[in-house]
């Protein structure tokens, strides 16, 4: 029968991506400038330049692939055109928003699995919007109107958002190598998006 070819046992993709992603997850973490003394204006508007850089061709490739498995909506997560929208409050111009530098050492997205990896970095990284949102209210005086709509990219929705890609990623029927390839290209995208960051001097 069909309920004896699963392994209860095995972890769901979710734990796997975790214990795969984790020290990568944390050694990204401690680099942001977020919280920083130093975090000035000027750093963050190239900070999310930066972003912009790799979110831009990240997003491009990932919805232009055509293997993200069905059920995901990428009209209510792409977060590009909310990164535009900061970048014009913070006085680039579209000629100056398309002259930016972008990465172009973007993982290897080729099966739905490895979509799905990319996809899981990208959502998880919305979590945090709600304190670094506040941190740069105070700091900075950037709110969703003047530059931090990103940073906050779902409002009130974040914690149902996330919820909702958590079911999304438990209803996907990898097998044990296509969970590899979803870990394999987590793991590509965290370190491109630092390798990246730090390319373009915005880390710390």
């Amino acid at each position: 029968m069909h309920s004896q070819a699963h392994d209860v046992s095995a972890p769901s993709l979710l734990e796997t991506l975790r214990t795969g992603t984790g020290l990568l997850h944390v050694a990204l973490e401690q680099r942001l400038p977020f919280f920083s003394e130093r975090l000035d204006a000027q750093w963050y508007r190239r900070l999310l330049q930066a972003y912009y850089g790799f979110y831009q061709p990240m997003e491009a490739a990932l919805y232009d692939s055509g293997l993200i498995p069905d059920g995901y909506e990428p009209v209510l997560r792409v977060k590009t055109p909310t990164l535009v929208h900061d970048l014009h409050a913070l006085g680039l111009t579209d000629h100056a928003i398309h002259a930016l530098p972008r990465c172009t050492q973007l993982p290897v997205l080729n099966t739905p699995a490895a979509c799905l990896g990319a996809l899981y970095v990208l959502e998880g990284a919305t979590l945090g919007g709600q304190v670094l949102r506040r941190e740069m209210a105070l700091r900075l005086d950037v709110n969703a109107d003047n530059g931090g709509a990103f940073l906050n990219v779902y409002g009130a929705e974040t914690g149902r958002r996330w919820k909702d890609f958590l079911d999304y990623l438990s209803r996907q029927p990898l097998d044990t190598d296509a969970a590899a390839r979803a870990v394999m290209a987590a793991r590509s995208t965290f370190s491109g998006f630092e390798q990246w960051l730090d390319s373009q001097e915005v880390l710390l």
